[in-house]
């Protein structure tokens, strides 16, 4: 891709700066966002990830902004399956509505700096070593076939390891106080709940990369385009998680959904590493050239159609579920 690097870095600062300001804000003044801000946060960071793509579609051309607009939609998406673990999570410790925002940031920040060092890994081995996407691939069927025959199991939050030793070690208040790391009491300096917290979130986020860079992976290799499209994605998910709240229970097919899309991302690079293939037992290291190769246009299609779908049918599938539960209360009471 084709961008000069001034651009790459102004961008980057740019996106730097936004953080920083959030941070700020929020650090001053932790609250509870109203509808309306939250509203606004997810239409202003949605509005600045498609102004971004045209940028890109100006200076690199159609391919590259399909392949951000690819990623970018794909990592949103995951994003929005995640918040599921995060309610969880936020419910399990007990925290605040005044101080989930801060959490949630806080949980941005630190995905960012991960993911950014995963991009770096990934897109090094890749250089190195085109087999990689086998691996991918493989991990992303996996991951597809769990997502959607196993959701309901892994919604269900379970400590790590980290967590608990922190718990047992760590010596932790009972309650969030002020809603900071540390706080006062009987005259000693002890952590609060907030560290927990916290911990859960970064190592949750943790294991969702893991899904996550695999796939966008497969939609383009531009380090740039990853990270950004990450950047965008994580920035909207604070206003997404107020926003949205209990509508995410009624978005009851949204894990077929997204599993059919890492399914077809993982087929997608299986037949990138099969087109460019170096492996010596396979078709003797050559390259096999009849293999077909899919275009970003139509990663963008099955994208762009599978959320769709999923979305109309979830809602369909809520309203008519709604009334049903309704009667079975009123019967019950």
């Amino acid at each position: 891709m084709d961008i000069p690097v001034w651009v790459e870095w102004s961008v980057l600062g740019a996106l730097v700066v936004l953080l920083a300001f959030d941070v700020w804000v929020i650090g001053r003044r932790p609250h509870e966002p109203s509808t309306r801000e939250s509203t606004m946060g997810v239409i202003g960071y949605v509005a600045l990830a498609l102004i971004f793509g045209l940028g890109i579609l100006w200076l690199a051309g159609g391919r590259y902004a399909g392949e951000f607009y690819a990623g970018w939609l794909t990592e949103y998406s995951l994003s929005v399956d995640n918040l599921f673990v995060f309610l969880v999570i936020m419910s399990r410790f007990k925290v605040p509505r005044v101080f989930q925002q801060k959490v949630l940031l806080i949980g941005i920040v630190l995905a960012l700096v991960l993911r950014g060092i995963f991009i770096a890994a990934g897109a090094a081995a890749i250089e190195r070593f085109i087999w990689v996407f086998f691996l991918f691939g493989a991990f992303l069927l996996y991951t597809a076939w769990n997502l959607a025959f196993h959701h309901e199991e892994e919604e269900e939050f379970k400590e790590n390891v980290l967590i608990r030793w922190s718990r047992r070690v760590l010596p932790i208040s009972k309650d969030f106080g002020d809603g900071k790391l540390r706080t006062h009491e009987n005259g000693k300096r002890i952590w609060t709940p907030m560290v927990v917290v916290l911990i859960a979130i970064g190592t949750t986020d943790l294991l969702f990369a893991f899904d996550s860079i695999p796939a966008i992976f497969g939609l383009t290799r531009e380090p740039f385009l990853i990270f950004t499209a990450n950047v965008f994605a994580l920035m909207g998910l604070r206003q997404l998680y107020f926003l949205l709240g209990g509508l995410l229970d009624r978005l009851v097919y949204l894990s077929i959904g997204l599993s059919f899309i890492l399914a077809f991302i993982g087929v997608k690079l299986i037949l990138e590493a099969l087109h460019e293939n170096s492996l010596p037992f396979i078709n003797g290291g050559h390259e096999i050239e009849w293999v077909p190769e899919v275009p970003i246009w139509l990663s963008l299609v099955v994208i762009i159609g599978t959320l769709a779908v999923t979305t109309l049918a979830s809602l369909w599938k809520s309203r008519r579920t709604a009334p049903q539960k309704e009667l079975s209360s009123t019967t019950a009471s």
